[in-house]
């Protein structure tokens, strides 16, 4: 049989924006397209593969002979191989085996371009089309006011593969089974967002999905791209917004992948201080090729484009931007002016922003990132890297500490608590109670928290109470919100049964709650980013635990006062500064009967005494219940 006809879908211009780098839809372009030429139906095949001497499809269909399909490399020094091949359409397996000009090495690699994958264990790349009929014109139309920073963001992080299980047949949902199941849930239990740890195809169970070798295929583990889109649709049409994790600091070194890709160091930095992650044993992109990041802009824009995602949270970005990261000294080498700082990542990732937010500026892009590099989400005029958001780890770690410590221990550490606002605007802070902190021993949210049964799920209560009313967006990890009570096991189900019993039902009902509080409370989220909406009432009541705060909106009749009782002793007649004289009204109390607490600390006079405290001339006596948070407004 012959060679593969030669054909192109590349311009000149698309060329030259390759080599530059600044095209960022290579996704029309490499890969596997079914198209007519002269007549005849088949599949366009592009791959970039600069150091192979011969680059051949092989598959189902030529029996995984080399000789049958070969590609032409282009005449432009692109590295670009490319050709038509008749009669093979949508569903043909195949991968391209590249024989390198380097040591005469040969490799059988996947498309980086695929659209479908096939199901792992197996390895190869799958012709894919389809014309999905998006339903969601009034959720895009709308969105850019959903995904504000001034807007209610609150975010439930969900692993596909371990949310439910069908029990019967042992097997993940699908899809399509999942845009029943999850939507419907994520709707009932008032979250804004959603957020799918990595759905990009990906061989190995345990990384959860955090090393991939598909970076545009959804992986086939829950269905076809289109059932994919089928479940992003049906998140739409229910108002919720759809964000994916996104993984552009390393990828894994399996054979089929993008690791010595043509027999070289194509993807991955060839310095193996650059290049390798001795954490995860896998690779770095070369940040300073400028198809590299090309790639991996184009794969940003078409999780948005596609698939209509609201949102890229993006993984590990601590380790992209620093040389030294988890190295010791003699493991790497300083840039050019002698820091620690790597220039060509951070370059990309300003770009990967820029490009972002000037073709879909009604989405967000939320950096995980650890240290205290500075201005991460802040714009990029401003020499911020230009990020939306950024994870705020600093809360996550302080407050979870706090709250691991029994009580009586407490009045020793209030500025855990308090900490966080000396610097909770200087970012737009996330808080993430996430996946990474009920694995590996750490045990589950609940299985944090000290005392007996009681005292643990009031704790429980207590902390997404102060996570709800404290500045910024809000993330919870599945099954935190019914108080699952075993850590997170990839492998199998949320603990469902738990929700027979009536305190798991109560930590369910406070969370949903919490979610339509923050939502319908303007001074919640209208200023959650910026210092005036926040003020103390008293943070320096060490002796018995207890914060008052108020959050503030664009109106001061929105304005929400906070009361938290950090112990299990209730305070009767407990004084509090009032920020004005009025009559007050009690709008939340995460002591209700309804979420199983005691629902025995009534506060029926709340009228202001003209007595100065707290350094304020008015003041209001309450009772405060155990473990509890009390919100009032202002009549």
């Amino acid at each position: 049989m012959p060679n593969a006809i030669a054909y192109s879908l590349f311009t000149e211009f698309d060329i030259n924006l390759f080599k530059a780098g600044k095209h960022y839809r290579l996704y029309e372009k490499f890969g596997s397209h079914i198209t007519t030429v002269n007549n005849v139906e088949g599949t366009y095949f592009a791959v970039w593969a600069p150091s192979a001497k011969s680059v051949s499809v092989i598959g189902d269909f030529n029996f995984w002979q080399e000789t049958e399909h070969k590609l032409n490399v282009r005449w432009d020094g692109s590295g670009i191989w490319e050709g038509f091949i008749p009669n093979i359409g949508k569903g043909t397996i195949y991968k391209y085996k590249i024989r390198s000009s380097h040591n005469n090495v040969t490799t059988e690699k996947a498309d980086p371009f695929a659209r479908r994958c096939e199901h792992p264990p197996r390895t190869a790349s799958e012709v894919w089309s389809d014309n999905y009929d998006w339903q969601d014109k009034s959720w895009m139309k709308n969105r850019k006011k959903n995904n504000a920073l001034d807007a209610p963001y609150s975010v439930y992080e969900v692993h596909l593969g371990s949310w439910k299980k069908q029990i019967e047949e042992h097997r993940f949902l699908s899809y399509r089974e999942l845009a029943e199941d999850l939507v419907d849930y994520v709707e009932e239990m008032n979250f804004t967002h959603v957020e799918f740890m990595p759905i990009m195809e990906y061989p190995y169970d345990p990384s959860w999905g955090y090393q991939l070798t598909g970076y545009f295929a959804p992986t086939a583990r829950f269905g076809y791209p289109d059932d994919f889109k089928y479940l992003v649709d049906t998140f739409h049409k229910k108002g919720i917004g759809v964000i994916l994790d996104w993984v552009p600091s390393h990828f894994p070194s399996d054979d089929h992948g993008l690791g010595y890709f043509d027999g070289s160091h194509l993807y991955e930095h060839p310095d193996r201080r650059k290049g390798y992650h001795q954490d995860w044993k896998s690779l770095i992109f070369n940040y300073g090729r400028n198809e590299i990041k090309a790639f991996l802009i184009s794969n940003a824009i078409y999780w948005l484009d596609q698939f209509h995602i609201d949102g890229l949270r993006v993984d590990a970005v601590a380790s992209m931007l620093f040389l030294d990261y988890s190295r010791e000294a003699g493991q790497w080498e300083p840039n050019k002016y002698g820091g620690r700082e790597y220039l060509e990542a951070i370059d990309f990732i300003k770009e990967m922003n820029t490009e972002v937010y000037a073709s879909f500026p009604d989405v967000q892009t939320i950096a995980e990132e650890s240290t205290s590099f500075s201005k991460v989400s802040r714009p990029i005029y401003d020499g911020g890297l230009g990020f939306g958001m950024k994870w705020m780890m600093g809360w996550m770690h302080d407050t979870l500490g706090y709250f691991k410590k029994e009580p009586i221990y407490r009045q020793h550490h209030q500025n855990d608590l308090t900490f966080s606002l000396n610097y909770a605007f200087t970012e737009n802070f996330m808080l993430p109670l996430s996946h990474d902190e009920v694995v590996y021993g750490k045990k589950s949210i609940v299985g944090k928290m000290p005392g007996d049964e009681w005292q643990r799920f009031a704790n429980l209560r207590l902390l997404y109470s102060f996570m709800f009313t404290h500045p910024g967006t809000k993330l919870l990890f599945q099954g935190g919100e019914f108080g699952q009570t075993s850590e997170w096991d990839f492998q199998g189900s949320l603990d469902w049964h738990l929700l027979d019993y009536d305190i798991h039902k109560g930590v369910q009902q406070l969370v949903k709650d919490l979610n339509t509080f923050y939502r319908k409370e303007p001074a919640l989220f209208q200023k959650q980013f910026s210092y005036e909406g926040f003020e103390w009432l008293d943070h320096g009541d060490h002796q018995n635990s207890v914060l008052s705060y108020f959050r503030k909106g664009e109106n001061e009749a929105d304005n929400v006062i906070v009361v938290l009782n950090l112990t299990p002793v209730p305070r009767e007649k407990y004084r509090i500064g009032l920020p004005k004289a009025g009559n007050l009204k009690l709008v939340f109390n995460s002591d209700d009967k309804k979420y199983f607490g005691t629902g025995n600390y009534k506060n029926n006079k709340l009228k202001s005494e003209e007595l100065k405290w707290n350094n304020r001339e008015n003041s209001l006596e309450l009772n405060l219940p155990p473990l509890g948070m009390l919100a009032f407004k202002y009549k």
